[in-house]
């Protein structure tokens, strides 16, 4: 969930511009958040780890960020929750953490820009420091933890955060974030942990801890009121981004989903039940209820019917078990026999207290069964139902977790065509770098361009493949698309020569990097308002 280093973007410049992630390239996907992750097919993403294509949800963002317009934020876990809160004026949340190992370059600026425009847009704004993570994980002494963690902030602040509106910290002074992950941590294990970030037998214990303090970070801005939050990070950072999910959900009192019958199911074995319901529904055009005595629909459907026709539809299959979600779903429906399968909203007892479950009974007006473990209700929506849960579980002490969403940002090329790490100064440009050294980096860039300045004129240049041209489109370009899309156009069409095209980009990163140490000099001298402590007092 923190930010450390930018990685490299392998993928063309064309299609970093696309907002429907696609990308050639090798079929190279590795998300590791504390390893040199690469992302070579941005594709893959979505299909191995379930990642949702950002363009799908752009249209529901009121006023949308330059970077989510230019495909730069390719990627999103349940996003609409949170763009409906923006477009309704409801409540909801950003957060997003830096781990403080290096100087903070325009790589993170991606990141400061998504948290700040999230706040512009009304949400409550959160900024961390990963401070517990930079020891455990890195090593670093608390000297330059703190040396960095200032750094941060200060240029987060330069960008534009509001520390009035919004909340800065560290992990190490915070004790709420300590006491929430205490909790987090009882419903997680070391098998778990193994599986999501190869933990072994040699993991320092203080790296699992600090796991788990993120999964408290990520979950922190809904402790005083459940609702949508936001976590802008890299893919790299996406596991961390499943576990807070899942964590979230066992977290909860109850589980609300759909249902068809007084037997319980998993999620495999509920949509076949529901498929054959809803085909059985259809084919008789329409189910009667228990309690209508028949009619034109010919009486209620059966589980047994069910059963029947799942046999159908399977027909002879040698390599099907007894133990296959299919054939497990056969079985309970025939064992429920003539029981009617009835949709119905299912609310789960998952960590409920009985004065909870109690209640909750009690909310749920209508026809309604109530089991050991669950209660169906049968005349409320399922939205209903799951604001009354969330409603008795807030009431019983309970926390009420929504499930963090997520935006998923590209890693940018280094300006050596390489990666973009903190280690290698010629490959990215600190927000620390004096002007002048930013102008003289980008003039010594790697460019697409051909090899003479008369192929270029004669083939065009190759913005696709070239870190100066990322460099408009992320930054140098702000909010103008116009402006990113002609000097593009100009390349790819010859007019543009790689030596003018770096120089006004130079010129740009010079006036940027001006402007922000300037802004940063200011808030300077008045770190001293903030409620952030600066200098650790460990060891």
């Amino acid at each position: 969930m923190t930010t450390d280093e930018s990685e490299p973007d392998e993928t063309s410049a064309d299609e970093q511009a696309r907002t429907d992630g696609g990308a050639a390239g090798a079929d190279d996907v590795a998300l590791d958040p504390w390893g040199s992750s690469t992302v070579s097919d941005y594709r893959r993403l979505f299909d191995q780890f379930g990642i949702e294509r950002f363009g799908e949800v752009l249209d529901e963002v009121p006023d949308p960020h330059y970077l989510m317009r230019r495909g730069v934020i390719f990627g999103h876990r349940d996003y609409r929750p949170v763009a409906r809160a923006m477009r309704n004026n409801d409540p909801f949340a950003v957060l997003s953490g830096f781990m403080p190992t290096g100087d903070p370059h325009i790589g993170h600026k991606l990141v400061f820009d998504e948290i700040i425009w999230h706040q512009q847009q009304g949400g409550d704004a959160y900024g961390l420091i990963a401070d517990l993570e930079a020891h455990s994980a890195r090593g670093l002494s608390w000297d330059e933890i703190d040396t960095h963690s200032r750094n941060y902030l200060l240029s987060l602040l330069a960008l534009g955060f509001d520390p009035e509106e919004g909340t800065l910290y560290r992990q190490s002074t915070n004790r709420e974030i300590q006491d929430l992950a205490f909790e987090l941590g009882i419903e997680a294990n070391f098998s778990e942990l193994a599986a999501i970030y190869d933990f072994d037998g040699e993991t320092d214990i203080s790296h699992m801890e600090s796991v788990v303090t993120q999964m408290g970070d990520i979950l922190y801005p809904q402790l005083e009121e459940p609702k949508p939050t936001v976590i802008p990070v890299g893919p790299d950072q996406d596991p961390h981004v499943r576990l807070a999910r899942d964590l979230a959900a066992r977290m909860r009192y109850f589980g609300v989903t759909t249902a068809y019958a007084s037997f319980e199911a998993d999620d495999t074995e509920q949509q076949l039940v529901a498929h054959a319901y809803e085909t059985l529904a259809e084919e008789r055009g329409g189910a009667d209820t228990e309690e209508s005595g028949g009619g034109d629909g010919g009486g209620p459907i059966r589980c047994i019917e069910a059963a029947e026709f799942l046999e159908r539809e399977r027909g002879p299959d040698p390599t099907d078990t007894e133990t296959t979600p299919l054939a497990n779903t056969i079985t309970m429906l025939r064992e429920a026999g003539k029981e009617p399968l009835r949709p119905r909203v299912r609310v789960v007892d998952r960590n409920a207290t009985p004065e909870a479950f109690e209640a909750l009974i009690e909310a749920i007006d209508g026809e309604k069964r109530v089991y050991d473990e669950h209660i169906d209700s049968f005349d409320l929506s399922r939205g209903a139902v799951e604001s009354l849960a969330r409603e008795v579980e807030l009431d019983h002490g309970g926390y009420g977790f929504v499930p963090p969403s997520s935006l998923y940002h590209r890693f940018m090329t280094g300006l050596t065509g390489g990666k973009m790490s903190s280690s290698v100064p010629a490959s990215h440009i600190s927000l620390l770098d004096d002007p002048e050294d930013g102008y003289d980096k980008v003039k010594a860039a790697t460019t697409g361009g051909r090899e003479t300045a008369e192929k270029q004129r004669e083939l065009g240049g190759e913005p696709d493949d070239c870190p100066v041209y990322e460099l408009y489109t992320y930054l140098l370009a702000a909010a103008d698309d116009e402006f990113a899309r002609r000097v593009y156009e100009e390349c790819a069409g010859g007019e543009r020569l790689c030596g003018d095209c770096k120089e006004q980009a130079a010129e740009l990163m010079r006036e940027f990097l001006a402007d922000h140490q300037e802004k940063r000099a200011e808030w300077t001298d008045r770190l001293d308002e903030l409620d952030v402590e600066f200098e650790s007092d460990r060891v």
